[in-house]
């Protein structure tokens, strides 16, 4: 029975997969996609992983890819659209705040080093637990953490600034 479901699970998986690479509107193929990570996220909770299956929903299916129909609707914008009055003002903001967001990425990880972490009878620690992920995430790998953060916000702000149009100023 497991392996059957198996089977049908990985050919929808598969399906929605080539459906993401054959779709000519954008909208659809990204629709797709989530089919494929909703899928992908069943296959992880078959395998006993159910911390990654609902990482996989959650991070995948709920955010970025939220974000690539935000940014395709975003480029589908009709070019008639009312002028914004900007406020040129915020733009001196900037370097003040950008500073005092690497101040305070840095205080965070000079702050964590110093924290102790609560001791784990052994045997009870596994691979892939939301303590165990947890913990690796915001003591070894956190400034990759942080930098992945900070390269997807730039990303972001990237799309808007190529989805302007040449009158918009």
């Amino acid at each position: 029975m497991e392996k059957a479901l198996f089977i049908i699970i990985a050919v929808i998986a598969v399906a929605a997969a080539l459906n993401v690479l054959i779709q000519r509107n954008p909208l659809y193929s990204a629709l797709s996609l989530i089919g494929t990570m909703a899928a992908l996220s069943v296959l992880y909770v078959m395998l006993r992983a159910q911390f990654i299956a609902a990482v996989q929903i959650v991070v995948y299916a709920g955010a970025i890819l939220v974000l690539f129909i935000f940014v395709i609707m975003l480029l589908n914008a009709p070019k008639q659209q009312l002028q914004i009055d900007k406020q040129k003002g915020l733009r001196y903001l900037a370097i003040p705040l950008a500073g005092l967001l690497l101040a305070e990425a840095f205080y965070v990880v000079w702050r964590v080093q110093d924290i102790a972490m609560p001791v784990v009878k052994e045997g009870e620690e596994a691979v892939g637990t939301t303590w165990s992920v947890g913990v690796a995430l915001f003591t070894h790998y956190l400034l990759p953490f942080q930098v992945a953060g900070v390269l997807l916000l730039m990303a972001l702000i990237g799309a808007v600034v190529l989805a302007r149009r040449e009158g918009d100023k």
